[in-house]
């Protein structure tokens, strides 16, 4: 049950270390901004009424979200904690912040209730100022319950209860840039190039109604060089020869600093990265960056770890960051919902392009129309900055259900005008179920569209992969198609000397891997492809595989530790960092004298040896197969000059039955 609650609340600001001003008096820089961190000793009463002593981040369903059976728990959880009166001047403001609580919360400070927020992947903040006291009791009430007013309710992965992200005091000057508007930072920056120089068109909303009060803006480079400076709420600044943010290549960022000053005195600053590209997408040249050719060719990430759901840290932020540039990729579609602000700055650092998108999925609920124009709002105001995003996701998979299917085009129209309407800089676009038609009327409201399409694995036929882009781009030749899903199971634990469709083996996803790279290759027109997905993650209505609650179409596991072979396919194509790997280091044990053994590499010679002889020297590109006659024991070895990967396989005369899936129960979500 969802509360009532009239006390609905817009969001957070990012914090940056502050720089001086010269000529101007101003606040020392950890008095003027500054956060006092709440993640330490809460207590936490779940379902059953039981407490325990927890720390932030938390989720209650890191368990039983991951176990399959569908039966993870639903409902509400509180928590509590015990907090003094932070220190702060008369002219100064308190705000309680949340950057993260799934999926609604309602927040109470001293037995009264402050507010309540319906999104569970974006920050929120309260204005506490009059309300503390000496000491003062938090109590949160979190719901991730059914209902039919909050995104998302139906979709293939767990939705975990809990205040999963920090939750901090936020101290400001009682003038600061605004920080009361749906989590915005009270900044909004429009870069624009044009014939090699750079504007800056720059918005700032304060709380101040001082006439006194001016803001103050520098651009810095990325040495520290001041390149441009301004003055007003609402002003633009060029920058001769711009640098341009130029996709993984060169993520080139500026930094502008906006200082508010009143009577003379600098009472508040935010600082903002800054990244000048241009961009757009042909319908049949695909997708360019800063007027040149530029494949998005990427994959789809889910925020949730084994053993820890969605409460993570930066550090596993930044392995998840460290693995995805591994593999090469140079987009991500953040899916299905709005991530921490920490991984989209990791995006503009390292140039990774991005979809992002808010829960809208797989079925529409009339009652929830209010929450997908209130959660658009919310990502677009707190995202607007980031150089990375190329464009909003307006929903996905949404005609899985064929219920209220007028009210659902209505509220799709109604949102793609408030899209371009709160950023006209940017398209907009969605992805298709799979068994929507090229002909649905929904496929055609966003200025770009793509499919989620699993041809090869759910349907028979790598093939059609190819006829549905030949016809589709002849059947609508000016509208721009991407492949926002596909992919294939693949267990590390599974394998076969013939993969077929099904099966689960790593050798099958790694197949229909090779297949697909080859199809992008032969359709540029497509302005973008995410495999889905690069990790596994929890689905806990899912029983596939041998393992229930998992999908495990990931490159990589569930717990980031194994680099399935799959996942070198997609470096040998898209990768610069020079390898070699061999492929079936976990398939130890085969039978029959001769075995397959394929090879993944961004050279373009490999020299297999089996137990010190040369068993082949190929010439190609991306994947080499090889026959190998079987001895007893066989220590194979690929050599490309000086890099080699090893694995040992064994012949044997019965196939192991640890390498076929599990018979029994095989239940997709849907």
């Amino acid at each position: 049950m969802l509360p009532v609650c009239d006390k609905t609340v817009p969001w957070t600001v990012r914090l940056h270390e502050q720089n001086d001003s010269a000529g101007k008096e101003r606040r020392d820089a950890k008095d003027m901004r500054r956060t006092i961190k709440l993640m330490a000793d809460w207590m936490f009463t779940d379902q059953n009424q039981k407490k325990r002593l927890i720390d932030l981040p938390h989720t209650w369903n890191a368990e039983d979200g991951q176990d399959g059976g569908n039966d993870y728990y639903r409902g509400t959880c509180v928590y509590e904690k015990s907090v003094e009166k932070p220190e702060f001047a008369a002219n100064e403001r308190v705000y309680l912040q949340f950057q993260g609580v799934n999926a609604s919360a309602t927040v109470f400070l001293n037995d009264e209730m402050i507010g309540c927020h319906h999104n569970g992947y974006s920050t929120f903040r309260l204005d506490v100022t009059e309300k503390l006291m000496d000491s003062n009791q938090i109590r949160v009430e979190v719901d991730n319950s059914k209902n039919q007013k909050v995104y998302p309710q139906v979709a293939d992965f767990t939705f975990y209860g809990g205040i999963y992200r920090d939750v901090d005091f936020l101290i400001v000057s009682e003038q600061h840039f605004d920080l009361d508007y749906f989590g915005g930072n009270g900044i909004q920056v429009t870069p624009e190039v044009k014939d090699g120089n750079g504007i800056l068109k720059v918005k700032t909303y304060v709380t101040s109604e001082n006439a006194e009060s001016k803001v103050l803006l520098t651009l810095k480079d990325a040495d520290g060089n001041v390149v441009g400076t301004g003055e007003g709420k609402e002003t633009e600044m060029e920058v001769a020869q711009v640098h341009l943010w130029d996709g993984v290549k060169d993520p080139y960022l500026y930094v502008l600093t906006a200082q508010l000053e009143c009577a003379g005195v600098i009472v508040d600053e935010v600082t903002v990265p800054c990244g000048f590209r241009t961009f757009s997408v042909d319908p049949d040249k695909g997708f360019f960056l800063n007027g040149k050719p530029y494949p998005l060719r990427g994959v789809s990430r889910h925020q949730d770890w084994k053993g820890l759901g969605n409460a993570i840290t930066k550090e596993h932020m930044e392995q998840d960051m460290d693995l995805i540039r591994e593999v090469g990729a140079n987009t991500i579609r953040l899916a299905h919902y709005q991530h921490n602000q920490y991984f989209y700055d990791l995006c503009d650092r390292y140039g990774m392009v991005v979809w992002a998108e808010i829960p809208y999925i797989s079925s529409h609920m009339p009652e929830g129309r209010e929450n997908t124009f209130f959660q658009m709002r919310e990502l677009i105001v707190q995202n607007y900055n980031h150089p990375c995003i190329v464009t909003w996701g307006i929903s996905n998979e949404i005609t899985i259900s064929h219920k209220h299917k007028a009210d659902m085009l209505d509220n799709h129209h109604e949102l793609q005008k408030f899209v371009k309407e709160l950023d006209p800089t940017r398209p907009t676009t969605l992805a298709c179920y799979a068994m929507c038609h090229p002909f649905h009327p929904v496929s055609k409201i966003t200025d770009l569209v793509a499919w989620n399409l699993y041809l090869g694995w759910y349907v028979p036929g790598l093939f059609l992969n190819d006829v549905f882009m030949k016809f589709y781009h002849w059947k609508y030749p000016k509208r721009c198609l991407g492949y926002s899903e596909y992919g294939a199971e693949g267990m590390p634990n599974l394998h076969s000397a013939r993969p077929r469709r099904g099966d689960h083996s790593e050798e099958y996803q790694a197949k229909y891997h090779e297949y697909m790279l080859e199809c992008f290759e032969r359709h540029p027109f497509l302005w973008s492809t995410y495999v889905w997905n690069m990790f596994d993650f929890a689905a806990d209505a899912r029983d596939q595989g041998g393992e229930p609650g998992m999908n495990h179409k990931g490159l990589v596991t569930f717990d980031r530790r194994i680099k399935k072979d799959s996942f070198y396919i997609y470096k040998a194509w898209w990768s610069d960092e020079p390898f070699v790997h061999l492929c079936g280091k976990r398939y130890e044990y085969r039978t029959g004298n001769v075995t397959d053994v394929t090879v993944y590499s961004n050279q373009k010679e490999v020299e297999l040896y089996n137990n010190g002889k040369l068993v082949g020297k190929k010439c190609g590109a991306h994947a080499f197969h090889f026959k190998v006659t079987m001895e007893t024991e066989n220590h194979l070895e690929v050599r490309s000059g000086q890099l080699k990967d090893t694995a040992v396989i064994y012949k044997t005369a019965k196939a192991k039955p640890e390498y076929k899936v599990k018979k029994g129960k095989s239940q997709n979500w849907v």
